[in-house]
């Protein structure tokens, strides 16, 4: 059998389709982040917070970076993975590479730090031994606020160095051990010479991809391990398996709805108008010609595609995505979701007949609902504003609903570029001046901390246990985990109230113009309609999946 090749290592475009690469951007560049953890905590939203577990061997833990890109990448593309919420106004495929990717780039690090680790530090255990208890006392000093503790323990290092010199050139006894012992000495700093150059290369290479992607450029990311050259190679098979497997995901057409949260994934619901009148037939005596609710749905779809036509050349409406949508109902609370299966559903999206069926049949009682979405993604990804109609006939009255769906900017921790690492000191002469200090992009903590975890990188379960690790909130989904809402933006604000009116009156012409052509009669419709169209321009959002009661 003939092998088959592909390039290795395929460059990653660095975001989505058009107007989708702030959001996509800001997230991938989470996983080439530095600083601690702990930050990440001050995204968490009202609905959605992760967890950032405390580490039993501090030394041991994990920085920002290490810890998003490993938990996403276990989290979307783990064995035992659980169905996601789909990321609106963003590619998490991307996000999810770009995460592959920096893991790739530590691993690769920590491959080196272990070799200099065993070269140096193993084979000198006491001398690493004694290195590492003196940095953990230096380190435990530093984190203190005992400041007596501080001037107690500085003369007793000053102390330890001199004995350790002394130690160094004259030894109590001699051979094979006296030279040892020196070697002991002596190794570990050289090995640590070698570890911070490593460090720091990496830390360079890291932080440019940071900056890359938030500048909308920047370097793909590279998965060689995700292109598979032979048929034998069955891991990258997964994984390029796994990666469809998102992909397909995210276009599905299957969302969940969990009370005062909303629709998972769209963002807040903030307003609500109901159409809902008598069917009357429009000459006394006649009957109506009989249609169904999927009839109205169609009739406003179609006209929901022409809403970036206008009769005045001024811009408006980019063109809108409208789809429809099946909401399954989960609860408020529920850590999973479970998406529809059986032979209705092709790959993650559900079969037309069986969308028509539900929208038809399921308006009342348990079950699934069908709502038809138009939505908006503007402000370069950061803003989804996405307007769902459904129409249920119950008896003898029609009722048209229409609500509106804003999904924020990813939050501002997520959007922040590397700064250089400097500390402002005055002058010596001129004191009243001050000057600026560049300090070395990794410290000798952290060099410290990346030769510690190297060797056990290769063991995640046991290194997550000592050091800690980052907790998603469930159900998860990238964009909604760490949506900000968009009413602290004053033009965003604007964008989500405005779409409200145009949208609610094409909906309510293209209902009553079906309503007509059935022989129904219109006048309290219209009426209706006439008032709706009023209201709606009143600028105030509010939660209307809190229902006050």
């Amino acid at each position: 059998m003939s092998s088959f090749d592909f390039s290795p290592g395929a460059q990653v475009p660095l975001a989505g389709g058009a107007g989708q690469t702030a959001p996509t951007g800001a997230l991938a560049s989470a996983a080439y982040r530095d600083g601690p953890v702990d930050a990440i905590l001050g995204a968490n939203t009202e609905w959605h917070k992760c967890a950032v577990s405390a580490p039993r061997v501090k030394l041991l833990r994990p920085d920002l970076g290490e810890a998003f890109a490993h938990a996403v990448q276990n989290r979307l593309l783990g064995g035992g993975r659980k169905p996601l919420i789909q990321s609106f106004g963003m590619e998490p495929q991307v996000v999810v590479e770009h995460c592959l990717a920096a893991n790739s780039i530590r691993r690769a690090r920590d491959t080196r730090l272990t070799v200099i680790m065993v070269l140096f530090g193993v084979l000198f255990l006491p001398g690493l031994l004694l290195y590492l208890g003196v940095f953990a006392l230096r380190r435990s000093v530093a984190d203190s606020t005992n400041k007596r503790a501080g001037l107690l323990v500085t003369p007793l290092l000053i102390a330890l160095g001199v004995l350790g010199v002394l130690f160094l050139l004259k030894m109590p006894f001699g051979g094979f051990w006296a030279w040892y012992l020196r070697a002991c000495v002596v190794a570990p700093p050289v090995g640590w010479w070698f570890a911070k150059r490593a460090c720091e290369a990496t830390a360079r290479d890291l932080r440019e991809r940071w900056a890359g992607l938030l500048s909308g450029g920047g370097i793909g990311a590279k998965i060689p391990e995700a292109v598979p050259r032979d048929p034998n190679q069955k891991a990258a098979e997964v994984l390029r398996q796994s990666l469809a497997k998102l992909s397909a995901e995210q276009r599905s057409n299957s969302v969940f709805y969990a009370g005062p949260k909303g629709i998972l994934g769209l963002g807040t619901r903030w307003g609500s108008w109901q159409l809902a009148e008598e069917l009357v037939p429009r000459e006394p005596g006649s009957e109506i010609h009989p249609f169904r609710s999927y009839d109205v749905i169609r009739a406003i779809h179609d006209q929901l595609k022409l809403l970036a036509r206008g009769p005045l050349h001024t811009g408006g409406f980019p063109e809108p995505d409208v789809r429809h949508w099946i909401v399954t109902p989960i609860g408020e609370n529920a850590d999973s979701v479970s998406r529809p299966e059986g032979t209705h559903v092709d790959d993650f999206q559900i079969r037309d007949h069986e969308v028509q069926r539900i929208c038809n049949e399921q308006q009342f009682d348990a079950g699934d609902r069908h709502y038809l979405g138009t939505q908006f993604t503007l402000w370069d990804g950061q803003l989804v504003i996405t307007m769902m109609t459904t129409v249920t006939v119950l008896h003898e009255t029609l009722r048209i609903e229409v609500t509106g769906h804003a999904l924020g900017p990813v939050h501002s921790l997520f959007m922040g570029k590397p700064s250089p690492k400097k500390i402002t000191k005055p002058k010596a002469v001129r004191f009243w001046e001050t000057k600026d200090h560049m300090l070395p992009l990794v410290d000798a903590n952290e060099v410290v901390r990346l030769a510690a975890r190297a060797p056990l990188t290769w063991y995640p379960p046991v290194l997550e246990y000592l050091g800690g690790k980052l907790s998603l909130p469930e159900p998860f989904g990238l964009r909604h985990a760490w949506a900000a809402q968009p009413w602290r933006h004053r033009f965003m604000a604007d964008d989500a109230l405005r779409t409200a009116t145009p949208v609610l009156r094409v909906v309510h012409q293209a209902a009553l113009r079906v309503l007509d052509e059935h022989g129904v009669d219109t006048t309290k419709f219209g009426a209706r309609s006439g008032a709706l169209s009023g209201g709606v321009q009143e600028a105030a959002p509010r939660k209307a999946d809190v229902y006050d009661a």
